[in-house]
């Protein structure tokens, strides 16, 4: 036979299982909020490493453009293959794909460029971009690959 429990320890009881309750619906809700947090990172890193497989690509075909002879400047072909510089250029930008300024000139900042070379004979307080070897990019304003260039000082 069971024991007839009293009114105090029905409500420690109902007391103890509501508190149990609420540490499984915290548990839960971090759990789900750290799955989201997981899944939105693979995206981003998918994004990332798709991008960085065609940025060999976009730099090939802006090299291509960049020394087109000018005998053959005003070609279809070749303002075909110039307009798809431009398309790419737009459908990466739609991915928030944007380029780093690494013009000459432009100020040196080591959290976007990677200094390949360096002018040891300038003279200057500021470290300035002299020619940009290879563009970089940042996706949503983080960088994905920095830019390489030669600095020097002004």
């Amino acid at each position: 036979m069971a024991k007839k429990m009293t009114t105090e320890e029905l409500e420690q009881q109902v007391g103890e299982l509501t508190a149990d309750l609420q540490r499984m619906r915290a548990d839960f809700e971090n759990y789900r909020k750290r799955v989201d947090a997981e899944k939105l990172a693979a995206r981003e890193d998918g994004e990332v490493r798709a991008i960085l497989k065609l940025l060999p690509v976009v730099d090939t075909i802006e090299r291509a453009v960049a020394h087109i002879p000018s005998d053959i400047a005003e070609h279809q072909w070749v303002k075909g293959v110039a307009g798809l510089v431009k398309q790419l250029e737009k459908s990466l930008g739609d991915l928030k794909l944007q380029k780093i300024d690494s013009q000459s000139g432009a100020e040196f900042n080591p959290e976007l460029h990677q200094a390949i070379q360096f002018d040891e004979e300038a003279t200057g307080d500021k470290e300035v971009i002299a020619d940009e070897l290879q563009p970089g990019y940042t996706l949503s304003g983080r960088p994905i690959r920095h830019a390489m260039v030669k600095v020097t000082r002004k």
